[in-house]
């Protein structure tokens, strides 16, 4: 309709009335478009905060993880402790003692996640559609980061597989069913482990171990490493732990 008013007015040679028919069309175009920029910028925006309310499970993990790993290193480390005296013959460690702990020492703890988790659950595009910068950059980091330095990867030294090669498979598997890892009640996705075994072990069982084990003292330098292993792995979680409460913290009163 309204170009039939334009020719019309051509026609006439009404040029007034053609250049506000005109400008109308241009100013209805303009309010149009930054409607549905408008639209769409608040669909992104919707979209934006549903998914950084998806990654609240994420990083309540990551949380867990940090606190399960410094209880759970904490009791290998303790074992670790019994086990080096029972490498130098200390008379108040049992034979039975002795083997538990050096096995109870080579222990660890997985995490179960990596950079590609956090990518099935954020895109570069969204990062980028986020307009907290702070957010943003905490996000940033925990995806790009490397998580092996402090997974199993980490802690997974010539020690255990070594220890594990000398103690006799049957006490291996009363020592995993009677204090084994077993599901932490606080955070169930991650284990914990029991700070003391009371597994008996029949005493000639126990001494042919312990000879076994004393045999090879280059275990004891091993399980030196093992333990500086863990305790580097603990101070490489705290700026990562720092960046998730931080990130936690932010969106907290995000619903999705």
């Amino acid at each position: 309709m309204i170009y039939k008013r334009v020719a019309a007015r051509l026609k006439a040679q009404d040029w007034l009335a053609i250049t506000i028919e005109l400008g109308i069309v241009v100013v209805g175009v303009f309010i149009g478009t930054q409607v549905s920029n408008w639209n769409a910028g608040r669909l992104e925006k919707v979209e934006s905060q549903r998914m950084l309310a998806q990654l609240k499970p994420n990083l309540q993990s990551l949380t867990d993880y940090y606190e399960s790993a410094r209880v759970y290193y904490a009791t290998t480390r303790r074992y670790a402790t019994t086990a080096f005296a029972g490498w130098r013959g200390d008379p108040k460690v049992s034979d039975q003692d002795f083997v538990i702990a050096a096995y109870q020492a080579s222990q660890v703890l997985g995490l179960g996640t990596n950079g590609s988790t956090w990518a099935t659950v954020l895109g570069a595009d969204q990062l980028r559609g986020i307009d907290n910068l702070a957010i943003r950059n905490d996000l940033s980091f925990l995806m790009s980061a490397d998580y092996t330095q402090f997974d199993i990867p980490a802690v997974n030294t010539p020690y255990r597989p070594g220890v594990r090669r000398l103690i006799p498979v049957d006490i291996q598997d009363a020592i995993r069913a009677q204090c084994g890892d077993y599901p932490d009640p606080r955070k169930p996705l991650f284990f914990t482990l029991p700070p003391t075994c009371n597994l008996k072990i029949a005493a000639d069982a126990a001494a042919k171990a312990a000879v076994i084990l004393r045999g090879h003292p280059e275990l004891a330098e091993d399980l030196q490493w093992h333990m500086a292993a863990q305790a580097a792995l603990l101070t490489n979680l705290i700026p990562y732990e720092n960046i998730t409460v931080d990130l936690n913290r932010r969106i907290a009163h995000i619903k999705e």
